[in-house]
């Protein structure tokens, strides 16, 4: 995943572990728990184990080991500083200390640019980190599209019983951009949250109601209170742009760069330009397409420059867009203020799949502190950076109950994150957030480990109620205890619950039918640590079923009358697809299931000129494994017949002639 590299005039002592701090990590370290015994294997670009921080290479090392994949040796020493920024957040133990600073470091070489990755590579390193004796890989490197090698590879080191750490990725803010291996349901991915420092800005504008985005642009100070005034254009922002523009009390609205040919217009000029003619504050919109992150200091600027107003930027869809509405008179409210749980505009979003959410959780990635080649320190954004918080908490983990199971893990850092919300105090949805921010504290503090993580509700009028099943473990092997509480950000749906042992039923039942999708959190309270665990519940028009006949799983769709065909898929746990079918409202394929466990369904819906999506998850407990299911290689059923009796006339003129 590609980062940022942010130069700040901030003493970089100052920020030294601001991030560990805000995340919870102070609490374990002050009872002795640092990640000792813990390798953390990262595939990345290497790291330089000669850094004070991260000294030594071998058995008595910080890096205890690894491979450089590029150079085919078994020096995977770094020389771009990718690598060496995740493991000193991991692991450093020196100037820095990282979250888990008593953990070893396995360094695999896979890359030496941190962009353009092989897939080949990760999976290679991959397995060498089992083969090596990892407890936990972070990757923060990725191929941004859907890999199935690599989800193979990820799939096995978990079934090894290593718990996999991986970035969500820096493509957002588009929807649906997590890829490979971040995509994958058995792995912890992570998203990128702001910083607990005073750099950690973000800002609000608001007209008639109507939110749009906008970024603060790095080197303004935040606002002691709400600017309220009309918007007015001013061109480049130039000061011959603003002659005969009543800026004054007002926001200026230009567009960036300029109209004339190798003409340089920074952003600190427009911000002066705009200041001077009396302007509250200044939204540069880009001069193409999305939003862009904008600084005011540069090296023409001087020592004494300061920005004296708000200066943000917008896409240039939006800032087109406001252009053509303050024509007539526009009122606009801007914020900008420090909010350090604020979810990066760069970090990727979901969703992946309609049958888990990914992320997992955010952690801070944005001005991060991390030691570098070289024996250097970077002030660094992206969520290659997020992703090491959660490594070097799951070190801990590891060092404290050393048998739980990488499933299990992710259950307990997932739970015990924060909550977070918008500038606007809105819940963050699920595909930006998942259940929140990283907190190693509560991780550390927890005793209760929930499965599933999440949970999915599909609900329509044909089927108004749906149970989930939670199974619930204590690490001290006392019966659970819970107060359980729903949010739901509607009121199409309501919730029933109660406890059987160890186990949790979650009933919603639906009240309204209005097809939507609806989020929320289950929040399980076990008197000493708040679990809160993702829900989603899509309502639609139409809904599809399955019954399990010894593995052999029949479906019916329920829909309106109209309804002429539906495509089924049935995917396992993995998210690997295992068969297809076909149905009609008089005929149905049935399909195959050879293992037992979890299953999920999704159903294409031809009714009328429109196609429905709908899903269903089974749990198979009797399985097909000595029948053979033809359909999924495309052989009909009465052809397998014919080919049956050919095969049986054979055998009998065979056995006819052996005896003559």
């Amino acid at each position: 995943m590609s980062s940022q590299k942010i130069q700040s005039d901030i003493t970089l002592e100052i920020l030294l572990d601001k991030s560990g701090k805000y995340v919870g990590a102070d609490y374990p370290h002050d009872l002795g728990f640092n990640g000792n015994g813990i390798k953390v294997a990262v595939i990345d670009t290497g790291v330089d184990y000669s850094h004070p921080d991260l000294f030594g290479f071998g058995p008595s090392g910080k890096v205890v080991g690894g491979y450089d994949f590029i150079e085919n040796d078994d020096s995977p020493n770094d020389t771009n500083g990718h690598g060496t920024e995740v493991a000193g957040i991991i692991a450093a133990n020196g100037s820095l200390k990282g979250i888990a600073p008593s953990a070893k470091i396995l360094a695999y070489r896979v890359s030496d640019t941190g962009e353009g990755v092989s897939s080949d590579l990760i999976i290679k390193a991959i397995h060498r980190a089992v083969a090596d004796g990892a407890n936990v890989i972070n990757i923060s490197l990725g191929v941004n599209r859907t890999n199935e090698r690599i989800d193979e590879a990820i799939n096995y080191a978990v079934k090894k019983g290593i718990v996999i750490v991986t970035a969500a990725g820096n493509n957002g803010p588009d929807p649906s951009t997590i890829g490979s291996p971040g995509k994958d349901p058995n792995t912890i991915t992570v998203g990128a949250t702001y910083n607990n420092i005073t750099s950690s800005l973000v800002a609000t504008l608001q007209i008639n109601g109507e939110r749009l985005q906008v970024l603060p642009m790095a080197g303004i100070k935040p606002t002691s209170e709400p600017v309220v005034a009309e918007i007015v254009f001013g061109k480049y922002g130039r000061a011959e742009d603003l002659i005969g523009v009543d800026a004054r009390g007002k926001i200026l609205l230009v567009e960036r760069g300029s109209d004339k040919k190798d003409e340089l217009v920074y952003f600190s000029d427009k911000e002066k330009n705009a200041s001077s003619a009396g302007a509250k504050a200044i939204i540069v919109y880009n001069n193409e397409q999305g939003i862009f992150l904008g600084e005011l200091n540069h090296k023409l600027t001087g020592p004494d420059y300061e920005s004296t107003i708000p200066a943000v930027s917008m896409s240039r869809e939006d800032g087109l867009s406001l252009k053509n509405r303050i024509q007539n008179k526009t009122i606009g409210t801007l914020n900008a203020f420090y909010h350090p749980d604020f979810v990066s505009f760069f970090s990727s979003r979901g969703p992946v799949s309609p049958f888990y959410i990914k992320p997992n959780l955010v952690a801070p990635g944005v001005f991060v502190n991390a030691t570098s080649i070289n024996g250097n320190y970077n002030l660094t954004s992206g969520t290659s950076f997020a992703a090491p918080h959660v490594s070097g908490a799951v070190a801990i983990l590891l060092q404290k109950n050393p048998e739980l199971t990488p499933h299990e893990i992710n259950s307990i850092i997932s739970t015990t994150a924060d909550p977070i919300s918008d500038t606007y105090e809105t819940p963050f949805p699920l595909e930006i957030s998942g259940v929140g921010r990283l907190n190693i504290t509560k991780a550390f503090n927890a005793n209760l480990i929930i499965t599933p993580y999440q949970v999915i509700f599909d609900l329509s009028p044909h089927i108004k109620t749906q149970t989930a099943t939670l199974q619930l473990k204590t690490i001290n092997h006392e019966s659970p205890k819970v107060n359980v509480d729903f949010k739901l950000n509607g009121d199409a749906v309501n919730f029933e619950h109660f406890l059987d042992g160890n186990h949790l039923y979650i009933t919603s039942n639906l009240v309204r039918e209005i097809p939507s999708e609806y989020q929320g959190m289950i929040t399980l309270d076990d008197g000493t640590t708040k679990h809160h665990i993702p829900v989603l519940v899509r309502v639609s028009t139409s809904s599809v079923d399955a019954v399990n006949d010894n593995g052999k799983l029949n479906f019916r769709v329920y829909s309106n009358d109209t309804w002429s065909y539906a495509k089924i898929s049935v995917y396992n746990d993995d998210s690997n697809l295992v068969s297809t079918a076909s149905i009609t409202p008089t005929k149905s394929d049935p399909v195959l299931i050879h293992e037992i466990g979890q299953y999920w369904i999704e159903a294409n819906v031809k009714d009328g000129n429109n196609t429905v999506n709908v899903y269903n998850t089974i749990l198979v407990e009797s399985s097909a494994k000595d029948q053979i299911d033809f359909s999924a290689i495309g052989i009909p059923q009465r052809q397998i017949l014919i080919i049956f009796g050919i095969m049986a006339i054979i055998a009998a003129v065979g056995i006819i002639i052996k005896k003559k």
